[in-house]
């Protein structure tokens, strides 16, 4: 069966790089909480994370959610057997939706506001995978090896600080409401599993 993580890099891919020359594409499915909110244009909820501002944003997204989507897609067939390819593509489309909840909320008139990129899904498809396994490492820059469950803790305050900081043009908001969201959801599919976070967390070796 092909892999969900594989298609949704494609499409996410092909629809970005059109999007580089042609630029009523970005207009067309950006995210503007004025647009969605007061002119009802529902489909920028999902369509945003379906292009990208630049190449580097493209890559490092899909590059994060190809490296950690097919991880995340092999626990969901090991823990929830025929469900798994719709959670899993549910997983992604909801976290879509509610890493963007508090800018929709924030900016609904603001007209100026845009954002694009599927980075607050990367974020859940990346908690998703530490939840699974806390202390494989996640190398930094593809270079400085670091335990999942302690690179997610600075990556959620990290997040939490520079969206209160609102020092750049970055959704960071999205990026920790993606990660809360990845790290949650197999709790809310099986609430059993987090007796298997807290045996991972504190038993290292029985991953």
């Amino acid at each position: 069966m092909a892999s969900i993580t594989i298609m949704l890099v494609i499409i996410i891919s092909l629809t970005s790089v059109m999007a580089f020359s042609n630029r009523d594409i970005i207009r067309q499915f950006q995210f503007n909480a004025f647009q969605i909110v007061h002119k009802k244009q529902y489909h920028r909820l999902l369509t945003h994370a379906l292009v990208h501002a630049n190449w580097e944003h493209l890559l490092v997204n899909m590059i994060v959610l190809w490296s950690f989507g097919t991880a995340v897609e092999h626990y969901f067939h090991s823990y929830f057997g025929n469900n798994a390819t719709f959670l899993y593509l549910g997983l992604f489309v909801f976290s879509v939706v509610f890493s963007s909840s508090w800018s929709l909320i924030r900016q609904r008139n603001n007209v100026y506001y845009n954002a694009v990129g599927a980075s607050g899904a990367v974020s859940a498809v990346l908690f998703s995978a530490i939840f699974f396994n806390p202390w494989e490492n996640i190398y930094f820059f593809g270079v400085l090896p670091i335990p999942g469950i302690i690179f997610g803790v600075l990556y959620l305050y990290y997040s939490f600080y520079m969206s209160r900081k609102k020092m750049d043009n970055i959704g960071h908001d999205a990026h920790f409401l993606g990660a809360v969201i990845g790290f949650c959801a197999p709790m809310v599919i099986n609430p059993s599993l987090f007796y298997d976070f807290i045996n991972l967390l504190f038993s290292p070796t029985n991953r």
